[in-house]
Parts: C-alpha cells; sequence; structure tokens
C-alpha cells in the first residue's frame, strides 16, 4: 500500500521528467511551476516520488485500445490461444488475423509506454545519486529498483522489435542522440544484464509485501533474460542455458529454506485473491488500487454474460479458443469449472442462482471479492494486481533450462512436478524421459501453466515453436496455423513493425523491420 500511496505524488513528478515546467525546492513554497529536473532532485522524498512514477508508468499496459481493447491484448492475440467474441476493434482484428502493421494502435502503444518507462527510470538513475544528505542504503535500493524497471522495460522491447534505440540518459530537445539510431540487440542485452546484476547488488529484502522491487523477482528475471538469451535469436546455447538454471536455482533454493515467504500456493483460487497480493508465490505484481486504477483484464469476460454485479456485461474480447481449453490432459484441476484458471459456469449478477455460460472463459484474473460469488455480492471495487512474476515460472525454467544443460536431472523433474502436482496430474516416472521428450513436456507445461500472462507469445518467438493444440506436440514457428484465426505465422511475425508515426518523426529508426511496409 505504501508504494500506492507514493504514487499520488506523481502527477508533480510525470509532468517535472516528460517537459520542461517545474519548479526550485517546493518546500521552500516557490511556485510550482519552476520546478525542473536539476531543482527537483534535492532531497530524498523527491527520489522516492520519482521511483513511484515509474512504477506508475507500468501500468501503460491495462490502458485502452480503442473500443473492448486493452494494451495487453497485444500479447495475447498473437499467440492463437484466444479468440474474440466481439469483433468492433480493427486494430485487435488484425493482431488476431496476423495482418497488423505500424499503425496498429497497441504496436504503437506499447512502444510508447515502454520508452516512457525507460525514460522516467533514466531520470532516477541520473539524478538519485547526488542528492545529499541521503542514506546510502536508501539510494543503493532506489537506484536498484529504477534499474530492475529499466531493465524489464528493455526487455519486453527487445523482443517486440528487435534492433532499438539504447537511451541510458535524460533526454532534451538539444540532445546530441534526442533522434536516436537503432542499436544491435546484443547491446541492449548488455545493458539489460548489467542493469540486473546492479539490482541484484543492491540490498533489495528477498520478498516486499508493498509490491515494490525483490529480490527474487530480480534474480528471477534474470533467469528469464539468460533463458532468453539462450535461444533465439541470440542463441547463446549452453553457457546461458547454464546461467538461467543456476539463477532460478538459488530462488529455488530459498524457496525450499522460506516456504512461508516463497512458495506455490495450495490452491489456484489463491492465486487470485487480493489478500495474496504481493504474497509467496507472486513475485512480482502491477499494483492495482481502485483509487489509483482498478484491475483492468475486463475483456476477458464473457460478452453480454451477467457474470458480475454489472449485469449482462463484458467484452468478450480475449476470451480462450475451445481448441486450447481442450488440449489439457484429462482431469488437469486448471480446467475445473471456478477451481483453475477457467469457468465454464458462474452466478447470476456474480452472486444469484448459477447458469452455464455454454463455453469455457478465463478465470485466472476473476476476483471474486470484488465481482461478486455465490450468494455474496462483490464490493465493485476490483484491487486484484495483475502477475509479472510467479514462482511457478520460476520453477519451470529451472526444469527447462537445467535439462538443457543436463538432460532431465532429478531436481528438474521435482521443479517441473511440482507444477503436476498442484494440477493433480500424475507425471511419468524420471526414467520415461529422454532430453528430448523432457524439454517439450516442459514446454507444454509452460504453454498450460503460464497461459493468459503475456509470456507465451515470448516464449513462441526464443523457441521458434508454437504448441499444436490438436497434435499436443510443436510446430515451427513459420508455418504454425493459429486456431484462433486458422492463419498461419510468417517469418515477420517474430519481430513487431516500428510506429509508422514515429518512423516518421524519427527517420533514423528505418529501415522497417523486413516484411512490413515503412
Amino acid at each position: 500500500m505504501q508504494l500506492l500511496k507514493n504514487i499520488g505524488k506523481t502527477a508533480l513528478v510525470a509532468s517535472l521528467l516528460l517537459g520542461h515546467t517545474g519548479c526550485t525546492e517546493f518546500l521552500a513554497e516557490q511556485a510550482p511551476s519552476n520546478l525542473t529536473p536539476e531543482s527537483f532532485y534535492t532531497i530524498p522524498d523527491h527520489a522516492e516520488a520519482a521511483l513511484a512514477s515509474v512504477y506508475a508508468d507500468l501500468r501503460f499496459m491495462g490502458g485502452g485500445a480503442g473500443i473492448f481493447s486493452s494494451n495487453w491484448q497485444l500479447l495475447e492475440a498473437m499467440t492463437g490461444t484466444s479468440t474474440t467474441e466481439t469483433a468492433q476493434n480493427s486494430d485487435l482484428n488484425n493482431l488476431y488475423g496476423l495482418v497488423h502493421d505500424g499503425n496498429t494502435v497497441h504496436v504503437v502503444n506499447y512502444w510508447n509506454g515502454l520508452y516512457k518507462i525507460i525514460a522516467q527510470a533514466n531520470q532516477v538513475i541520473a539524478k538519485v545519486p547526488p542528492i545529499t544528505p541521503m542514506p546510502e542504503a536508501q539510494k543503493r535500493k532506489i537506484l536498484g529498483e529504477a534499474r530492475f524497471l529499466r531493465a524489464s522495460a528493455y526487455f519486453t522491447a527487445v523482443r517486440l522489435w528487435g534492433d532499438i534505440p539504447l537511451i541510458t540518459n535524460p533526454q532534451t530537445a538539444s540532445s546530441e542522440d534526442f533522434f536516436p539510431k537503432r542499436s544491435p540487440q546484443e547491446d541492449i542485452y548488455k545493458l539489460i544484464v548489467e542493469d540486473l546484476l546492479a539490482a541484484e547488488a543492491a540490498g533489495l529484502a528477498w520478498m516486499d509485501q508493498s509490491g515494490r522491487v525483490n529480490l527474487a523477482a530480480v534474480k528471477s528475471q534474470l533467469a528469464r533474460v539468460y533463458l532468453t538469451m539462450a535461444g533465439f535469436p541470440l542463441n547463446r546455447g549452453a553457457s546461458h542455458y547454464k546461467l538461467a538454471a543456476d539463477k532460478a536455482l538459488e530462488v529455488i533454493t530459498y524457496a525450499n529454506a522460506n516456504p512461508g515467504v516463497i512458495n506455490l500456493f495450495p490452491t489456484y483460487e489463491d492465486t487470485r485473491r487480493e489478500s495474496n497480493k504481493n504474497r509467496l508465490e507472486h513475485l512480482f505484481m502491477l499494483q492495482y488500487n481502485a483509487v489509483v486504477a482498478s484491475n483492468p483484464m475486463d475483456n476477458m469476460f464473457p460478452n453480454f454474460k451477467p457474470v458480475t454485479f454489472n449485469g449482462p456485461g463484458g467484452t468478450g474480447s480475449t476470451v480462450p479458443t475451445l481448441a486450447f481449453y481442450n488440449s489439457y490432459e484429462p482431469g488437469d484441476l486448471r480446467t475445473r469449472d471456478q477451481e483453475g484458471y477457467f469457468y465454464t459456469t458462474y452466478f447470476t449478477n456474480g452472486s444469484g442462482a448459477r447458469f452455464d455460460l455454454g463455453a469455457p472463459y478465463i478465470f485466472k484474473h476473476f476476483n471474486r471479492v470484488a465481482l461478486g460469488t455465490a450468494g455474496v455480492p462483490g464490493s465493485r471495487v476490483n484491487n486484484l494486481n495483475v502477475p509479472q512474476i510467479r514462482y511457478a515460472e520460476v520453477l519451470l525454467m529451472f526444469a527447462e533450462a537445467q535439462n538443457e544443460v543436463g538432460g532431465p536431472t532429478q531436481a528438474a523433474y521435482d521443479a517441473f512436478k511440482r507444477i503436476r502436482d498442484r494440477a493433480q496430474l500424475t507425471t511419468p516416472a524420471l526414467g520415461t524421459y529422454t532430453q528430448n521428450s523432457f524439454r517439450e513436456a516442459v514446454w507444454k507445461e509452460r504453454w498450460h501453466e503460464l497461459c493468459y500472462e503475456q509470456i507465451t507469445w515470448f516464449d513462441m518467438v526464443r523457441l521458434r515453436k508454437v504448441f499444436n493444440e490438436r497434435t499436443r506436440g510443436f510446430d515451427d514457428f513459420v508455418g504454425h496455423i493459429n486456431l484462433s484465426s486458422n492463419q498461419p505465422l510468417q517469418a515477420k511475425h517474430l519481430l513487431l513493425p516500428l510506429g509508422r508515426q514515429e518512423m516518421l518523426n524519427n527517420p533514423n529508426l528505418k529501415p522497417q523491420n523486413p516484411g512490413y511496409p515503412n
């Protein structure tokens, strides 16, 4: 909650950091309109407020992208695991149909949102070190958090667009690189790793129930980065699979020694309880509170079905394909109505008589407290956070990476089996797996465990493989048919196009990514 309280200061900071207006030493009651980046960063409270503005900017992913759509749907529509019950949003339809281009609003909004985070983090990283007096421990922590947030934004951006501008200092219209060129992906990853290693050494607590960056999140993000670097497009291979396995194991080792601090939740219902925010399995989350912003996942509600206090509402613009839902193993608890990640019935207006929805819908982000449940009306205040890193993913990262290092070891098998145990599935004995069969078993578990958390698309890109719901195997990325639209993935889809207006504003970004019109 402290993080959300600090966000009250961020409107002032945001206007300061994005423009040339500002106030000198507002504690001396000089006019707020005189605030500047140079005069603002003078006391520790300024540093905390500036950092809070970076956290606030993370919520761009929940912003609107036209009628019945949100920015986050960019990373779901292209996977083929979801479809839409509404067709009013042409940009979203283009993503489902794999015909998006540099004018698609979700693409534009993601670029703008990520580079705003980077710009704000650059301000913190540049301006906080000279603040005096300020406790060194507080300063290191703030800088570590800011570097994690910058690294994470760059990590998303480089996976979406490939070569991108590398900006590490605050910019003004007079900056030499105000119209930056694109840097090679290797340089972007170098900064990402440097930032995360700095965050790892910043003295952060293993977990932080206020929602701020913690050591478990940093180590888990490093494991993600190393795992990605091991695959496409960098192809670092064995060395980085080893780095990924070792970093994930550090989190697992701590969790095994401190199961009350980091662990899997006993039930899937626990993963979507407001009271469990920033705890146990939730290593890092986007913070939501209705006073500032409500949970942004409403587009997963069934269209015109009365599943909440609002009655027959919702947009149905991200709903699971029946093929993906049916691809789970028989008896998988994750598909059981209202117990796992889907629901096929609910209660009229959230708390009335049970009725059949007629199809499976995504229950993963459904907040019973806010929206209602059997006989209990909802509070109408949706404070549920959005998961970004779960311990379940750490276990699967370790299993995958360790298998690539030395085949299906007992430790890799145990991590994999924990995910299946919670789903109440029987796991074949370790000796029945080869390295190849264990690899695909872990990949499939990632598709089924981490679906609808904006992760699957990045798996498709780094693996160049896509889960085939009908064969239960894996196809090559290029040529795989997305059953949501019956359209094949092409090589150009491995990267997004750069926004057309951004390229007009900055000709140094040319050429456009292959396969897309300029």
